[in-house]
């Protein structure tokens, strides 16, 4: 079903907390205390949630900073409007959405999107109507590769071919299997890096990809066992990684195979979950840093979901990629002129214009400008799943192949970091 949530002049409801955290713990937008007031500034996302995933993690959380902001000075003293719709993981819904947010609404901005579907979709719908979509759940091509969206997340690409690097670097891989969807723009997209990359090193690579509509993971484990891999890497949504991962114990594989997995897979319940049997044999790229960081920012971003999030809505990397590009959006809004933030053209070239905003929550310093693609965030950490927990085994670093040189030159020549 769709959803429309409705941020207004202030919180709406009850706040609903957990820990010991409070309302005034948070440090969100002006931080002044005074509640907005006045025309709601329209802001709009689009997120997933069928099969086979829940992304609403990065809208939850930019809903979440956005209440707050409401609560202490809103934009230029004006409160946030945001305007959240489902796309169910189908193109038409997709596509209705869009136009429903940034043709019918006006939404000056999208902020928050994450979805596998609706980037591949409405890419060329933000360039024609002049509208930036600052994403945090960009899972498809299309999403690094077009002009009018940014994502504070890394998606698939990047995270899988930090994996293979670490399963190559320190787990002594040479021939890695990458696991992925078979998506448009997803599976092939992804683990097709990972190839790349392994192929750059003069090792090898292949992948195996799942229909998302019956996913087999018994044939793809059987697949990848015959392709002579000696790396398994899972490229895959948590619940059917985990599935996967089932299968692989029920067939006592992991000893005889390293296994990486990208992002997906970094989620507090994951350890248990997987149990005793993978402590010590699962390695994640996290595209952020830890969940359970000591930095102010993700200090603030927990006291912000205890604050105003629901305490059911993950506290995972989605969920910190919501809130930082919500956090993002509000500092560029509060440094324009007034009078000027209700214009879409000039909140476009006001957020083209970002550079240098840092975040504990990133590894590297966050920049828009104006080009034919975006990937702010190539460098992330990678963890171990040990003793029901996760442990940080390496800490930031750049990602290395074929698909990074050209974005790399780019932000160079254009002085972007």
């Amino acid at each position: 079903m769709k959803k429309t949530t409705l941020v207004g002049l202030i919180a709406l409801g009850s706040l609903s907390m957990i820990g010991t955290a409070s309302a005034n713990d948070a440090v969100c937008g002006l931080n002044n205390g005074q509640a907005a007031s006045g025309e709601p500034i329209k802001v709009g996302a689009i997120y997933g949630n069928a099969a086979p995933g829940d992304f609403s993690a990065a809208t939850d959380a930019a809903n979440a900073y956005f209440k707050c902001v409401n609560e202490n000075g809103g934009i230029h003293g004006r409160p946030i409007q945001y305007l959240v719709e489902n796309d169910q993981w189908n193109p038409e819904l997709a596509a209705q959405a869009a136009a429903k947010l940034v043709k019918d609404e006006a939404v000056v901005a999208m902020v928050g999107n994450s979805s596998f579907v609706e980037m591949s979709v409405n890419a060329p719908m933000y360039a024609e109507n002049g509208i930036m979509a600052m994403a945090s759940g960009c899972a498809v091509s299309e999403c690094f590769e077009s002009s009018n969206i940014v994502s504070t997340n890394q998606g698939p690409l990047a995270s899988s071919v930090g994996a293979a690097m670490y399963a190559v670097e320190e787990l002594g891989a040479t021939n890695i299997s990458c696991i992925g969807m078979a998506i448009p723009s997803v599976g092939n997209w992804s683990c097709g890096a990972v190839q790349s990359y392994m192929e750059s090193k003069g090792l090898n690579a292949s992948y195996v990809l799942l229909n998302p509509a019956a996913p087999d993971v018994n044939s793809a484990l059987l697949e990848a066992i015959a392709s002579g891999a000696d790396s398994i890497l899972v490229n895959l949504p948590a619940g059917l990684a985990i599935a996967f991962l089932s299968v692989a114990e029920e067939q006592d594989l992991g000893d005889a195979y390293s296994w990486t997995s990208s992002t997906p897979l970094y989620d507090a319940s994951v350890p248990k979950t997987l149990g005793e049997y993978w402590s010590g044999k699962m390695f994640v790229s996290a595209e952020l840093t830890t969940i359970d960081g000591a930095g102010a920012d993700n200090q603030n971003w927990l006291r912000v979901m205890d604050a105003y999030a629901d305490p059911a809505d993950p506290r995972d990397t989605f969920a910190q990629a919501g809130y930082l590009s919500a956090r993002y959006f509000v500092k560029t809004m509060n440094e324009m002129n007034p009078v000027n933030v209700d214009n879409r053209a000039l909140v476009t070239a006001a957020i083209q214009a970002i550079k240098g905003y840092d975040s504990d929550l990133m590894c590297g310093p966050y920049y828009v400008g104006r080009a034919d693609r975006h990937m702010p965030n190539h460098a992330g950490i990678i963890v171990e799943v040990r003793d029901e927990a996760f442990h940080v085994v390496r800490d930031c670093f750049e990602y290395e192949g074929p698909y990074f040189e050209p974005i790399l030159d780019a932000e160079k020549t254009l002085g972007l970091r």
